[in-house]
C-alpha cells in the first residue's frame, strides 16, 4: 500500500493527458513514460494517417507502456503514462520547440497537423501537454512530502532500421549533466557482454527543454533516459526479459541512495 492506502499497480486516469500508476511516493523512484500510447481523440480522427502509421514507432514508444508498469508494481514506485499519441502533441519537446507537433515524421506526412494554427496549438498544450506536466510535478512533489526525492526514470523505445541505416544497440542510456543514475545504469547494463548498450545513444540526453531536462535538471533531481530497442519489448515475453533485467539494477540503486 502507498501512503493513501493505495495498492501499488492501481492506476487513476486523468483526463485525456495521462494515467498515473500508483506506487510509494518515499520508494525513491519516479518512473516516466512520456510516449506511451497512439490514442488520438475522435474528433482528430487519426490525423489524415492510416492506422498502420499510428502503430508504428512514429504513433508511440512500442513497449514502454507495459514496461513502465510492471516495474512500477515490481519496484512499489510511481509512475507515470501519457494517454495520447506523440503525433497529437509531444510531451518530451520544449513548448517552443519546432517538432513539439510534428508535420513530417520518419516519411510520413500527417495531414493534420499541416499548416496547424496558434489556436490550435494552444488547445493542444492546454488539454494534453501541460496537464501532463502538471502530473510529473503532482508525484515530485509527493515524493518530496515523503522525505525523500525521488530518481526520474524515463523509459523510451527506438526503431532498430533508421533511414536505412541498423542501429547496432540493444539500449541506450541518455543524459546530460547528472551522472548519478545514468552511470550506475550504463555500468551494470554493459557488464551484461550480450548486450550493446550506446551512452548517448542512438540519442543524445542533452535537450533543451525536454522532459528529463524539465523535471530533473532543473530541479536538481538524479534522473537518466532508458532507450530500448522496441523489437526486444513488443511482446510480453520480452517486457518481462527486460522487467527481470532492470528490477535488480534499480533496486541496488535505489538501495545505496547516497549516490542519488
Amino acid at each position: 500500500m502507498n501512503m493513501a492506502g493505495v495498492p501499488p499497480g492501481a492506476s487513476q486516469c486523468c483526463g485525456d493527458s495521462h494515467e498515473v500508476i500508483e506506487g510509494d511516493p518515499g520508494s525513491g523512484l519516479l518512473i516516466i513514460c512520456d510516449h506511451a500510447s497512439n490514442a488520438i481523440p475522435p474528433e482528430y480522427g487519426t490525423l489524415g494517417l492510416p492506422q498502420s502509421e499510428l502503430d508504428r514507432h512514429i504513433g508511440y514508444d512500442i513497449g514502454c507502456d507495459a514496461l513502465s508498469r510492471e516495474l512500477a508494481q515490481r519496484l512499489c514506485a510511481p509512475a507515470i503514462v501519457s494517454r495520447f499519441s506523440r503525433l497529437l502533441i509531444d510531451p518530451n519537446r520544449g513548448e517552443d520547440d519546432p517538432t513539439l507537433i510534428m508535420q513530417i515524421s520518419d516519411g510520413a506526412i500527417v495531414p493534420g497537423n499541416a499548416g496547424i494554427e496558434e489556436g490550435e496549438r494552444e488547445r493542444r498544450l492546454s488539454r494534453f501537454y501541460r496537464p501532463y506536466h502538471g502530473g510529473i510535478e503532482t508525484l515530485i512533489g509527493a515524493a518530496m512530502a515523503s522525505g525523500r526525492a525521488p530518481a526520474l526514470l524515463s523509459l523510451h523505445s527506438f526503431t532498430g532500421s533508421w533511414r536505412g541505416w541498423q542501429r547496432p544497440w540493444h539500449a541506450g542510456i541518455l543524459w546530460d549533466k547528472d551522472r548519478r543514475l545514468a552511470m550506475p545504469l550504463l555500468d551494470r547494463l554493459r557488464a551484461e557482454h550480450a548486450l550493446r548498450v550506446g551512452d548517448n545513444e542512438p540519442y543524445s540526453g542533452a535537450l533543451h527543454n525536454d522532459t528529463m531536462y524539465r523535471h530533473g535538471t532543473q530541479r536538481g533531481l538524479a534522473h537518466a533516459l532508458i532507450e530500448i530497442r522496441n523489437d526486444l519489448i513488443a511482446t510480453p515475453a520480452g517486457i518481462q526479459e527486460w522487467a527481470d533485467r532492470l528490477e535488480p539494477i534499480l533496486r541496488d540503486i535505489l538501495k545505496d541512495g547516497k549516490r542519488l
